[in-house]
């Protein structure tokens, strides 16, 4: 034998480390209680939406790079932009109103009242215990088409009240605002026309900072006189009714801007219009709210969930915006929209954080009846009887050991909460019955075989 053939084979190197198991930043999974509790809350959110006759739409994850370019100002920086795919340069969507915006000038489309729930993208610094992701659920209510001034956006504001109540969620409000008017206030302040969206932008930041950084922000990093930004500081502060818009109309400065003056009257009726849908006690007139967005145009608001009167973070936020459908129009034709967007993952985490406060378990299945055999040798029988119960729309199952210790059945019932038990035993397949048990009462009823399904019918209310 050659000295080459007596050399031992080596053996190919193992990896040293292995692959670190975990989500990526600004995620998570969900697992079967989260799942539960997130198809509850959804599916609420949904009932709203048809309720108010709103249709169905879906849009690709991704869109063209130069869809989503310029269309939201200092947030641009955190979209997720793709490795070139073969000659396409695409992005993940960062909310669900660009994607509709294109959606609409696409398909030549000038009325629709459409719902989308989906996941956004948003290359944010996460922060999970607020419910702040990078990847993340939105519920969008949007309505499309020339309609008078302010019906559609007062109903948009009680469809966000309609599904913070629903869920259950705690005390809210609805901020609200105009552009126009946060416009106009600028102008009357002296602030130079190309800088309004960046002073806005700042604007946007009082709800998370106090005014003096944002002052100090507006004078050093945008190059606003001290001067004007005191004069802004008297009016962003500012919040109340529809009395205090009763009193800006006298307010001389201000007045003296006829985008003001024009963001005054829309608000007015604004307000006459919420008082009709009874909803007024919960709507704050906040003259600090500008959502950094670039493509609002007109009304503006902000739901907000409240702890002992203050803001403890934003659940939803929307408004007016008629030029953008404009951008991908080929004609620029523009197309007016107003809409709501509901961030539902805050509301994820308010209302796990209830129920797990309230010790409340969550049932992770809708299973109705569970198929349990008290001897060995019948998971035919209980094959048989699940697929009738199958087929009758019921929703069934049965242990997929072939001989499932009877107590560890009955268990599983009351640690899963499935309210009836179908029991089969030798004796029982012998005379044709079954056991029809009330998993809560442990309450036992001898049920004909043929009149099984029909009965568990019954007792589930189901016709």
């Amino acid at each position: 034998m050659s000295s080459e053939q007596e050399k031992p084979q080596e053996k190919p190197q193992e990896k040293s480390s292995k692959v670190q198991l975990k989500t990526p930043k600004g995620t998570r999974d969900y697992g079967p209680e989260h799942t539960a509790i997130r198809n509850d809350v959804l599916g609420r959110i949904t009932e709203v939406f048809k309720r108010h006759g709103a249709v169905n739409i879906d849009t690709p994850i991704f869109e063209l790079k130069d869809v989503l370019t310029g269309k939201y100002g200092e947030d641009s920086k955190l979209i997720y932009d793709l490795a070139d795919q073969g000659g396409e340069s695409l992005s993940l969507r960062y909310d669900l109103t660009v994607p509709f915006a294109r959606y609409l000038a696409m398909n030549k489309i000038t009325n629709i009242k459409r719902y989308q729930i989906a996941k956004v993208y948003r290359r944010d610094n996460p922060s999970i215990t607020r419910g702040r992701y990078r990847e993340f659920y939105q519920c969008d209510y949007d309505i499309a088409g020339q309609y008078d001034e302010m019906i559609p956006e007062a109903e948009c504001v009680f469809v966000a009240a309609e599904i913070l109540k629903s869920l259950d969620a705690g005390k809210f409000k609805v901020k609200v605002n105009h552009r126009l008017l946060l416009d106009g206030l600028f102008e009357s302040c002296g602030v130079p026309t190309e800088k309004f969206r960046t002073i806005c932008s700042s604007v946007d930041k009082l709800d998370k900072s106090p005014w003096e950084e944002v002052k100090n922000e507006m004078i050093n990093e945008k190059g606003l006189s001290e001067e004007i930004a005191n004069k802004i500081g008297t009016y962003v502060q500012m919040n109340g009714t529809d009395e205090l818009v009763t009193a800006l109309f006298k307010d001389e400065l201000l007045t003296k801007s006829k985008m003001a003056v024009q963001g005054l009257e829309s608000m007015k009726l604004f307000f006459e219009y919420i008082k009709v849908f009874g909803i007024e006690d919960i709507v704050s007139f906040d003259l600090s709210l500008a959502r950094g967005l670039d493509y609002y145009t007109g009304i503006i608001y902000e739901v907000v969930l409240l702890d002992k009167g203050e803001s403890v973070g934003s659940v939803a936020g929307g408004g007016r915006y008629d030029n953008l459908v404009g951008m991908f129009h080929p004609k620029n034709k523009t197309i007016p929209c107003v809409g709501i967007s509901i961030g539902v993952e805050r509301l994820f985490t308010v209302i796990e954080a209830k129920l797990a406060k309230e010790k409340q378990k969550v049932r992770t299945t809708e299973v109705q009846v569970f198929v349990a055999a008290a001897q060995k040798n019948l998971v035919e029988h209980r094959m048989t009887v699940c697929k009738d119960l199958w087929n009758a729309g019921v929703k069934a199952e049965h242990s997929y050991k072939k001989n499932p210790k009877f107590l560890a059945q009955l268990q599983h019932c009351e640690e899963n909460e499935i309210p009836w038990a179908v029991i089969i035993g030798e004796e029982e397949v012998a005379k044709g019955i079954v056991k029809l048990r009330n998993v809560i009462t442990r309450q036992e009823d001898e049920v004909k075989r043929e009149d099984l399904v029909e009965e568990v019918l019954k007792r589930l209310n189901i016709k």
